[in-house]
């Protein structure tokens, strides 16, 4: 199953699930090493965990399970990825769930929450602002394909055009060469936009990052179907051999750069519908209640949010609706209009 796809699934299972009577523990790891290349977890981690712990009656059956959910956590991290930037796990022993969620993406911090529910707010923003596209990066012998999700490579493609060379002629053999050359070209840039179509169309993504030479970017640009050029973002400059960490970093400053600018807009447009009484609400207690008639069809929540209590909730009701969820990167756009909002499917 593909990255994003698989956290995707593990996000509703968190939405889904009924503790009963016992404490949910969610905890968010920054794993990525400080200035000196070691990891700076375990200190808070064990400091937190005993005394939330502690909080609890010793004896009683939530205090039970939270140390046993502790024990388990303690187990898992001895022997954590190095490789990974964040983790995430959610335990509750006494309802028998432990789910981890090791992350390529970082974490913003270490955070432990214990409520009555998974805490779901910062894995949604990760799975929002890491989203699943694809970066091309092409001259007119290779073209490199490379599909990214949640901060990391799913797969790559690579098409090797036909190799050409230069040779010295004259007059009417050098023209008819360079057409000749201008030939192989031009396939070769049908064969790359064929590709990247393909893999759009079929998994339905969205966006697109383009890095060509100048010969073979006009091609492609030529080339592409109205449906796929719409879904390119940004033309970038990269070498055709860059690795991949430099190719995601790249693409990811152009997919952060867009998307600060569309949300200007989408927050434009719900402010707009909901002055003008149409499909929109705005404020904790709107969406809140938009949710509980089944209405929201997007939830629109900043990257930062003060009542996390709130976000947290909103956040597990759009994925048990199937609610699309997009974050603000910038919360002084909602502020004005109580922290969120939400477009509506329906209104009653």
């Amino acid at each position: 199953m593909p990255i994003l796809d698989q956290l995707n699934a593990q996000l509703d299972r968190l939405a889904a699930f009924d503790s009963g009577p016992f404490p949910v523990l969610s905890l968010y790891l920054d794993l990525r090493p400080n200035d000196r290349g070691r990891d700076n977890f375990e200190p808070f981690l064990r400091k937190e965990l005993q005394e939330r712990v502690q909080g609890y009656a010793r004896g009683g059956p939530e205090h039970k399970s939270l140390e046993r959910d502790a024990e388990k956590i303690r187990e898992y991290v001895a022997s954590v990825d190095p490789a990974l930037n964040g983790l995430a796990i959610f335990a509750c022993s006494g309802a028998d769930l432990f789910e981890p969620v090791p992350l390529s993406a970082p974490v913003d911090g270490h955070r432990l929450y214990i409520a009555d529910q998974p805490h779901l707010y910062p894995l949604a923003k990760i799975l929002d602002q890491y989203p699943r596209y694809v970066a091309v990066l092409a001259d007119t012998r290779l073209a490199r394909i490379l599909v990214f999700a949640a901060n990391t490579v799913e797969r790559t493609n690579q098409i090797e055009g036909i190799k050409t060379r230069r040779h010295k002629m004259g007059g009417w053999s050098q023209a008819r060469y360079q057409r000749h050359v201008d030939n192989f070209h031009v396939q070769h840039a049908k064969e790359v936009v064929d590709a990247i179509a393909r893999i759009v169309r079929d998994e339905g993504i969205t966006q697109i990052v383009i890095a060509a030479d100048e010969v073979i970017r006009p091609l492609l640009l030529d080339h592409f179907p109205k449906d796929v050029a719409e879904r390119i973002v940004d033309v970038v400059k990269l070498d055709i051999h860059a690795p991949e960490r430099d190719v995601l970093e790249t693409t990811m400053a152009a997919l952060k750069q867009k998307d600060a600018e569309t949300d200007r807009g989408r927050v434009e447009a719900l402010v707009g519908a909901y002055r003008a009484g149409g499909l929109a609400c705005v404020g904790i207690k709107d969406t809140r209640r938009a949710f509980e008639l089944g209405q929201v069809d997007e939830l629109l929540i900043p990257a930062t949010f003060k009542k996390e209590d709130a976000a947290d909730d909103l956040v597990a009701k759009a994925r048990q609706t199937s609610a699309k969820l997009r974050v603000i990167e910038d919360a002084s756009l909602l502020e004005p209009f109580g922290g969120v909002g939400a477009f509506l499917r329906f209104k009653v």
